[in-house]
């Protein structure tokens, strides 16, 4: 497994071959990456995504032993999520934040990935990229007419508008990537200049239009119980329905142990691109050892159901891993 190891990772890793006297040495291994980052040996991004979800106390076990991404209330959550947790290597406990501050926590560390990564892809995706959180869709090229809706509906004489069409129009996602206008003369060579004066009405050119475009929406769920799903969907279905224009990427990013849960959101299409996971590759290993651990009754259906259900949505391409984010942003 050419996957680098996380810190945790290689400490466990050292005590499970009887070298517990490298356990402190590894220790120090953060702070040398930070000056060894040229000999290749820095962590990786979402190894950084990770650690900070630890220190930030978004990931840990409960001082009762339950993961704090897992419903305590269902065994098999407890279960899977315990397991992806000891394959990160995460050890810390603590008691568990309350929802809105774990959540927000949740959604700075995933920004801070994508704009530690999405800026790399100069090569692979041009144009003039921001990265920002919490931007309402009307400041963007797509949803600017969505202000004035809004305007209209909130007149007291405009009462049965205000009831057709609701006042759910300007969302805020949690991560928005948008692109700005190009100057003209950078973009279009000799050939294409004629062209290009005759498109007055384009969005790329800044002499059009003044607003950028919105290239991405990323919502950030730590769980995904019912009401959140849903709240997802919603949005997500806003800024199809809503939009003058191109249609932005729209993705779901969460660390939901639960395929049911998963599958409630990822399965079907035209709404969101793909739900991200930000341990897939942990959660599948760890859905695999309960199905082998559980051998008869309801926890075994459970067990079977759960992994057939993670199989449909990563074959059907509806989860991916967070690795997989900014680079599908690029497309």
């Amino acid at each position: 497994d050419a996957r680098p190891l996380r810190l945790n990772e290689q400490k466990r890793a050292l005590r499970e071959t009887g070298a517990p006297f490298l356990v402190a040495l590894s220790c120090r291994l953060r702070v040398s990456q930070l000056w060894l980052h040229k000999g290749g040996m820095s962590p990786s991004p979402k190894n950084r995504l990770l650690d900070a979800l630890e220190q930030e106390g978004v990931l840990t076990f409960s001082n009762g032993g339950v993961p704090s991404v897992a419903d305590s209330n269902s065994a098999t959550s407890k279960w899977i999520g315990s397991r992806i947790y000891q394959l990160l290597g995460i050890e810390r406990r603590q008691e568990k934040l309350k929802g809105q501050e774990a959540g927000k926590r949740f959604e700075q560390a995933v920004g801070d990935f994508v704009e530690d990564v999405f800026p790399r892809l100069k090569s692979v995706r041009c144009g003039t990229f921001e990265i920002s959180r919490k931007r309402k869709v009307s400041d963007f090229d797509q949803y600017e007419h969505l202000h004035r809706v809004v305007q209209l509906a909130s007149q007291p004489e405009n009462e049965e508008l205000r009831i057709a069409f609701g006042m759910d129009y300007i969302i805020q996602p949690d991560v928005v990537i948008s692109r700005s206008p190009e100057n003209l003369a950078d973009q279009v060579d000799g050939e294409l200049i004629d062209l290009a004066n005759r498109a007055e009405r384009t969005s790329l050119f800044a002499r059009n239009w003044v607003k950028p475009t919105l290239h991405a929406s990323v919502s950030c769920k730590l769980t995904l119980r019912s009401d959140r799903a849903q709240n997802a969907r919603s949005e997500a279905l806003n800024l199809v329905r809503n939009r003058k224009g191109k249609l932005p990427h729209i993705a779901i990013v969460t660390a939901e142990p639960s395929a049911g849960r998963i599958s409630s959101l990822a399965l079907g299409t035209g709404d969101i691109d793909c739900v991200y996971h930000l341990a897939l590759g942990e959660m599948i290993e760890a859905t695999e050892a309960y199905v082998e651990t559980t051998s008869k009754g309801r926890a075994r259906h459970e067990a079977v159901r759960a992994r057939t259900l993670l199989n449909t949505l990563v074959d059907g391409r509806r989860l991916k891993d967070i690795a997989d984010l900014p680079f599908d942003l690029a497309i």
